[in-house]
């Protein structure tokens, strides 16, 4: 009876034109590849190559042998992969940790792929701030967390994934809005409980310090979206991430206007972990990952 292993050193030799070359290809010594193939032509009874010089000639035997051995390993090989689909099956509950606004990159979408993929896995998406997500990713809490960068401290894995641009949102288009127009205008901003920490709102302070100015706001809330809501009132103005508009462009009212900040304002996500992963988060931050990177694609475009 003709085995796999036979097959193979059949098709690496027919692939290779000799013996030699198939052995250093498959990592066996070359007497051990012509001797299965020897057991290959005797168990067929036929001849399957011809020397000719250093190298073989396939016969015509050989010719029509090809196309059946290489479906016969690749049936092997795919039933290989099926079942270790099912040895592999995943389970169990995944906490992923999130900033605030990260529900707009990801979310319900998010939770649909995993779900549709991998309806044994559950999902629990935690927290409202980056500061927040890393300190217990840090402290063991979560295996894993999106996160603003940078992210303070050692000891965990970043990889970056999305860049996005800050703009100021408003009933009045305006281009470009330099650090002190910013603090000339009455604003509405997100995320109040955590303005220490939050990473936007130090990015703002900063660039409106740097200016010679002060950054108050009039109005302070924790939902973005309210925000916005007040600032499609023509009450205020605030600041928004492109990504966010962008989810919510089909909410937005039409009155609301969003221009560059000068000097611009971006900030990166990226996926953070510690040093182990379970399957079922690994495959939850590939998901995330490829929900990002695409939604960056077109907020570009």
């Amino acid at each position: 009876m003709a085995t796999l292993h036979q097959l193979r050193c059949f098709l690496a030799t027919l692939d290779h034109g000799s013996f030699t070359a198939a052995a250093v290809a498959l990592g066996y010594a070359q007497p051990s590849i012509s001797e299965q193939v020897r057991l290959l032509e005797q168990h067929l009874q036929v001849t399957l190559f011809l020397r000719v010089g250093r190298g073989v000639v396939p016969t015509e035997a050989a010719l029509a042998l090809r196309p059946h051995a290489a479906a016969a390993l690749a049936a092997v090989e795919e039933a290989g992969r099926a079942v270790a689909a099912v040895r592999e099956v995943l389970t169990g509950t995944v906490r992923l940790g999130l900033f605030g606004t990260a529900r707009f990159y990801l979310g319900a979408d998010l939770v649909a792929d995993v779900l549709e993929r991998h309806p044994g896995v559950r999902v629990q998406l935690i927290g409202q701030n980056s500061a927040e997500v890393l300190d217990h990713v840090r402290r063991g809490r979560l295996e894993a967390a999106v996160s603003a960068v940078p992210v303070p401290g050692e000891g965990l894995s970043v990889t970056p994934v999305m860049r996005d641009e800050l703009v100021y949102v408003s009933t009045e288009a305006r281009d470009p809005v330099t650090p002190a127009y910013l603090a000339s205008q009455p604003l509405v901003l997100p995320h109040v409980s955590w303005r220490e920490e939050d990473t936007t709102r130090r990015a703002l302070t900063r660039a409106v310090q740097a200016a010679g100015h002060v950054l108050r706001p009039r109005v302070e809330v924790e939902d973005p979206e309210t925000a916005l809501e007040i600032a499609a009132r023509g009450l205020a103005a605030t600041v928004s991430w492109r990504g966010v508009l962008h989810r919510l462009a089909d909410r937005l009212p039409d009155t609301l206007r969003w221009s560059s900040l000068d000097p611009p304002l971006h900030d990166t996500f990226a996926i953070v972990h510690g040093p182990t992963l379970s399957p079922s988060t690994r495959m939850v931050l590939e998901l995330a990952s490829a929900r990002l990177r695409a939604l960056e694609a077109q907020v570009r475009r």
